[in-house]
């Protein structure tokens, strides 16, 4: 696999669209599975912080 400039391998023979497309949405989804789990697991800290000062004892 070898091309003349950086526009051909770009282009990628007519392709490009296709292939640069494929990789964006595949990145997209990687970066979703990844960040989204984290935002959940920050909420649910939150919530439980919350949570333990409502329900703490008052002495």
């Amino acid at each position: 696999m070898s091309f003349e400039s950086f526009a051909e391998f770009i282009d990628m023979g007519g392709h490009g669209l296709y292939v640069w497309l494929s990789y964006a949405i595949a990145l997209i989804v990687i970066v979703t599975n990844i960040v989204n789990p984290l935002m959940h697991k920050r909420q649910i800290f939150i919530e439980q912080a919350s949570r333990l000062r409502r329900e703490k004892p008052k002495s």
